[in-house]
């Protein structure tokens, strides 16, 4: 099997879980997109998921993510950032990405702000959510009683177009738990925010509680490209 074959096996396999998924929550078919995750394998395996029918592809590590987009700026995609973001990294990533899905306090906005600019059009970004219990540290995302500040923050910037939420369920915690309490706060944020409707949650191993609990896009790496290569 070559490798383009796996990978659209794999695609054919998870865009089924997502039509499942849509079905049993009772939702229109087509209405929950899907970003492969890239992160650790080659432009080669963009390039053919490109010609597997992906436009969204997301990434957490800048130097990585700018070298494919650069690659593979012919293609069309829409570069999805995912991860942590640095302060001092946050202009170079507004420069290639469509979509900061990882916004999480606002020292980054006006770098993001300042780096859409000179590529010279606005940014897509997330806001992301903690759904750590009461009490945890809120270590990846913003707690959510800090979330109305800084999604004041963000539409402050014309640069910037705020567009909705990104979440990740909790190590050890059960997902569809997790995403119902997350659909809890999204329908208070909307009340505030109502053209902010993109939900970004759901991973390889639990986009169907996401999708159930309103998820607009699902983040899925291994499920299509298979374990992650061995760093040497």
């Amino acid at each position: 099997m070559t490798r383009r074959d796996q990978l659209s096996a794999n695609l054919a396999t998870v865009r089924e879980r997502i039509a499942a998924a849509e079905r049993a929550a009772g939702r229109p078919a087509g209405e929950v997109g899907l970003v492969v995750v890239t992160k650790f394998f080659p432009a080669s395996d963009v390039r053919l998921l490109a010609g597997l029918g992906v436009t969204d592809v997301g990434e957490n590590r800048h130097q990585e993510a700018q070298a494919k987009a650069a690659e593979c700026a012919d293609l069309g995609l829409t570069w999805h950032f995912i991860g942590g973001l640095q302060s001092n990294k946050a202009a170079a990533v507004a420069r290639y990405a469509e979509v900061v899905e990882s916004v999480d306090r606002a020292e980054l906005l006006p770098r993001l702000a300042r780096g859409a600019a000179e590529r010279g059009r606005p940014l897509d970004v997330l806001l992301q959510v903690s759904l750590d219990g009461p009490g945890a540290e809120h270590r990846s995302g913003v707690a959510p009683q800090g979330l109305a500040e800084l999604a004041a923050a963000t539409v402050a910037h014309e640069e910037l177009r705020l567009r909705g939420l990104m979440a990740v369920a909790p190590l050890g915690a059960d997902a569809g738990e997790a995403f119902a309490r997350l659909a809890e706060i999204r329908a208070a944020f909307l009340a505030d925010h109502p053209r902010a409707t993109r939900l970004s949650a759901g991973m390889s191993g639990d986009l169907e509680q996401a999708v159930e609990h309103g998820a607009t896009h699902v983040r899925v790496g291994s499920a299509v490209l298979g374990s992650r290569p061995t760093l040497t």
